[in-house]
This record gives C-alpha cells, structure tokens and sequence, in this order.
C-alpha cells in the first residue's frame, strides 16, 4: 500500500495518448511488434481498412501469395466467360479438343491478354470476344501498374531497421539498480541523432477504482548523435523514480508495462523512422545484466557487433 501511495504522489504522464479507464482496457497497450494493441469495430471493413498500408505492411510470402492468387483467379473469371461465350470465337483453337484442353488454352490466352504479351497463337474473333479482351487488357494495365506501385512502396517504405532485446532487465547500476533495454541496428543503415523516450504505464487503484497511470522514466542518455552500435537504455531506479522500491516480488504482481519509443534519421531513406516495442513487467528479468555484445577484430583494425548476442544476459546478485 505504501508503495502505491508514492506511486499516486508522482507528476503522471498526460500526453501518452493512452486512455486512463483501465476497466476498458484489455491485454497490453502496445504489442511487441511497436503496433497498437487495439482492433476497432463499428464501422464497414472496406471503410475502416486502409488496403494500402495493408498491403504495404503485410509480410512478403503473404503479399506475394496475393498477387499469384489474384493473378491465377482473375484469369480463370475471364476464361470461364471466354468459354461460355464460345471458343470457336477464339480462332486458333482446335474446336475437335476436349473440353479440358479448349478451356485450357482458353486459360492462357486469357493470361496472354492480361499481361498484353499477345503471342498471336489466339487471336479474338466476334464483337463480344473482341470487346471482352480488350476489357482485360485494360484490367490487366491497371492491375500491373498497381502492383508496380505497391513492389516501389514496399521497397521505398523508410523503415526503423531496429531490434530490440525481448526482455528488459533490472540491473546493478553504481550504488543501486537500473532498468535496462537494449536495442541494435541490424542492417546496413547509418542512424544518426537517435532519440529515446521511455514511458512506464500502470493499472493502479485511486479513490477505490482502477486507472491507468502513465510515467515518463528519465533516462541516463536519451539522446546519441550515432546509432552504430548497441545502445543500452538505462532508467537509474533511484527516489525519483516510479520504479523505486520495487522488489521481484512487486514486479511479478503489479500489472505494468514499459514503453518505449525511437526516433532516429536514416541517411538511406534520407528521412526520420521511428520503432516502438513495450515490456510487461512480466518481461522484465530481475538480477540480471546484458552481455557486451562487440569486440574488436583479431587484427585490430575493426569493430565486430555480434547480433545474436543481442539477448544474451547474465544473472547477477544485487549486493
């Protein structure tokens, strides 16, 4: 009770743009993944759904797996409606053919269409044949010049190339203890005048109700001029600090979550990202401190940042 009481004594954050009613909050606030932990309703799919940023941001197995699908399923419509006008109103194929095999080549002259390669094998003949293909080409110069459009988004897209450790940690630091997340560029990508914001977010009871509080922890070093290597966020866990007192046991029964929010400036984009992620308390591993993750090369004449040491910690008393 005392330690929710210094807890309510302290200057709240009123600019996190979360809401403070924590009976309609479900799960945490932000996912792992830096997105909104949020779905909305209410409103028509087609009006509440950007398609675009869909697109732009859905995996690639998953983007392309759309395009083939569509691209196989718009050209089975068109054959299904060149057959049933009638294939003998495609000159070039064999009217003496099975079925299997006219619907076949009624396929891929259907794609040949679409894609205007037009090899002349097959050749339209008849008004709404001829009206029917030129309705597809046009389809298909459209499509293809959306999906065009979608590959240069993707590519083009400035993106936070940003790993952040998956657990934070509560570490020694000098005469007391610290909150520590790690994060790393893991690409080819040159960040400069990186900037960190860390907010602590907590469900706690005032005047008999349960509200969401959100404080902003005050970091060591907020602000670089280069994001080469690791960056280590550090929160000092001294009075002024939300965190203060907190023991393994308050950290495993108090429902909180850690923030935490990265703008930098990435000279390949030419352009400002930004990364989120949060950490529930649940996260957060007490008594332990990351490993160094770089070293320098044998002959000296470079610095190796290994990646995959971006999670590595050891355990650690606190004295």
């Amino acid at each position: 009770m005392s330690l929710l009481r210094k807890i309510n004594n302290l200057q709240t954050d009123k600019n996190s743009g979360f809401g403070t009613n924590a009976g309609s909050y479900g799960g945490r606030f932000v996912n792992k993944n830096g997105t909104p932990n949020i779905e909305k309703r209410g409103m028509n799919l087609l009006r509440r759904i950007s398609w675009y940023h869909t697109m732009i941001d859905m995996p690639n197995w998953k983007f392309m797996l759309i395009l083939f699908s569509f691209y196989i399923i718009i050209n089975f419509i068109f054959a299904v409606i060149y057959y049933a006008i009638g294939v003998e109103h495609l000159d070039g194929i064999s009217p003496s053919g099975s079925l299997l095999t006219q619907f076949g080549q009624a396929y891929f002259f259907s794609a040949q269409t679409f894609t205007t390669v037009g090899y002349g094998h097959i050749s339209p003949t008849g008004f709404l044949t001829s009206a029917l293909s030129a309705a597809e080409a046009l389809i298909g110069l459209l499509s293809f010049a959306i999906a065009t459009g979608l590959f240069f988004g993707r590519f083009s897209k400035p993106t936070a190339f940003l790993k952040f450790s998956h657990n934070a940690l509560i570490s020694p630091y000098g005469e007391s203890k610290g909150l520590m997340i790690r994060l790393v560029p893991f690409k080819n990508t040159n960040f400069t005048d990186a900037v960190a914001k860390v907010t602590l977010g907590m469900s706690i009871e005032e005047n008999g109700q349960r509200v969401n509080k959100f404080y902003t922890l005050n970091l060591e070093i907020d602000r670089i001029n280069a994001l080469s290597l690791s960056w280590t966020l550090v929160h000092p866990i001294d009075e002024n600090s939300p965190l203060y007192n907190f023991t393994e046991e308050d950290f495993k029964n108090t429902h909180g979550e850690i923030l935490v929010f990265i703008t930098t400036f990435d000279d390949m984009f030419s352009n400002t990202v930004a990364a989120r992620t949060s950490y529930t308390f649940n996260e957060i591993i007490y008594g332990a401190k990351f490993q160094i993750m770089y070293n320098r090369s044998k002959d000296n004449t470079k610095t190796i940042l290994h990646l995959d040491k971006l999670n590595q910690f050891d355990t650690t008393n606190f004295s």
